[in-house]
């Protein structure tokens, strides 16, 4: 198990001086110390705003919404059937009437008395209990129950749901569809909300071409900025989107400070890769207070952490595969936590694998895999090409299979843990 990590010293100094840290290792970082690490330096955004239920999905609450009132307001029907008096259920019983959601009964429920009433309906004064229409005997204006009852039965007490002061959402929930109903059910047309992160991103490298452009030899599309794009807009943030950036030093340095100052959130992709020599090592250094870490992990191995001048920055590596897990795994909840949120761990179950990877003890893995039913049994099958260049895996693959630092070869048939990619991406 990761040790927790209590009184860290700051970014400046565990960049100055790593062995002000015990267990700090930039080039051994597990997957949960790194996590933890970046935990450690995340404040999350302080400003408000005030918007509409219906411009609030996918928002994080800024406060708690406190429901106004009981929900149901009053005990009321759950069945269309009868409404009567427990103590009469034995009797013939004569209908005085009719109770309508939106249209009480307005009498009272006497001895040998009952009333028709519609689901969502109001119990009327002096009856308890409900029956439903196919389990009683009308005759004239006059019904028998054909068995045995409940007091209580078919109603929906006021408050039942929601009592009056009680806390329905709480701060750092993110809106969800269920909950614009929820809030409209209690009347309230507006929320209060986080501001959304500014987040700017750019891909660095001379290889890269924009979408449109032909290709010269050597050269590639960039296709990271595009994953981003989509990851970024499924978290609501405010996006900047400033291209591919050749490694020119003086572009790049402008690139940076300009994102950095206009921005809470930096991501770049390409250029943290461990033992490369290009530019943004340099101005990250000049500029920021940046840890690079070499993550024992697949894919995804080198990734950038730290703060340029206010702006939290995310180096992620080139490699498509790679920065699509590093964002999953790290820079996800980090931007939920940003926003205000309070993010729960990805959830993971195990399954059947149904054929045998290879893997070495000593790191954790995110393969790509098929999550299926078979014969009502959950399996997953990897994918043949786990390689950190091929997005198409990303587009077929539905979960990640992961695998632990202490797991090595797996036979088929084993018990794996997978993660669903669907939700997140």
């Amino acid at each position: 198990m990761t040790k927790l990590l209590v009184n860290i010293p700051s970014l400046n100094q565990i960049a100055a001086d790593p062995s002000c840290m015990d267990d700090y290792d930039p080039n051994a970082m597990s997957v949960a110390q790194a996590r933890q690490f970046i935990k450690q330096f995340l404040q999350p955004v302080t400003q408000t705003e005030t918007v509409t239920v219906r411009d609030s999905l996918g928002r994080v609450l800024a406060t708690n919404i406190i429901s106004p009132c009981n929900v149901p307001a009053h005990n009321n029907s759950a069945m269309d059937g009868f409404a009567f008096r427990f103590e009469d259920a034995a009797k013939t019983l004569k209908l005085i009437g009719t109770a309508f959601a939106g249209g009480p009964f307005h009498g009272q429920v006497k001895v040998g008395e009952c009333v028709k009433i519609m689901t969502g309906a109001v119990i009327p004064q002096g009856a308890d209990s409900v029956e439903m229409q196919e389990r009683v005997t009308l005759s004239g204006e006059n019904i028998t129950l054909n068995q045995a009852v409940k007091q209580g039965q078919h109603i929906r007490l006021a408050g039942e749901d929601l009592k009056i002061g009680q806390t329905v959402l709480a701060k750092g929930h993110i809106i969800k569809p269920a909950d614009l109903g929820l809030s409209a059910s209690l009347g309230i047309g507006e929320v209060q909300v986080f501001r959304p992160l500014k987040v700017a991103f750019f891909s660095t490298g001379d290889e890269l071409v924009s979408v449109g452009k032909p290709l010269e030899t050597g050269q590639i599309y960039d296709s990271n900025r595009y994953t981003l794009f989509g990851m970024l807009s499924r978290l609501g943030a405010q996006i900047s989107d400033l291209g591919n950036v050749p490694d020119d030093p003086n572009l790049l340095e402008k690139t940076l400070l300009q994102a950095a100052q206009n921005n809470d959130v930096v991501i770049t992709s390409g250029g943290v890769s461990v033992g490369e020599a290009d530019y943004m090592k340099a101005l990250l250094a000049k500029h920021g207070q940046v840890l690079f870490w070499k993550i024992n992990m697949k894919p995804g191995r080198p990734l950038a952490y730290g703060k340029v001048g206010n702006s939290h920055y995310f180096g992620l590596p080139g490699n498509p595969v790679s920065a699509m897990v590093t964002f999953y795994q790290f820079v996800h909840e980090a931007l939920l936590t940003l926003q205000g949120a309070t993010p729960k761990p990805l959830p993971m179950f195990m399954v059947e694998c149904t054929e045998p990877i290879k893997k070495a003890t000593g790191r954790t893995e995110f393969q790509r895999g098929v999550l299926y039913m078979d014969d009502g049994i959950w399996k997953v099958k990897p994918l043949g090409n786990q390689g950190s260049g091929v997005l198409s895996s990303m587009s077929i693959a539905n979960c990640f299979i992961v695998l632990d630092e202490t797991i090595g070869n797996c036979e088929a048939g084993a018990m794996v843990n997978v993660q669903l990619l669907e939700g997140i991406i």
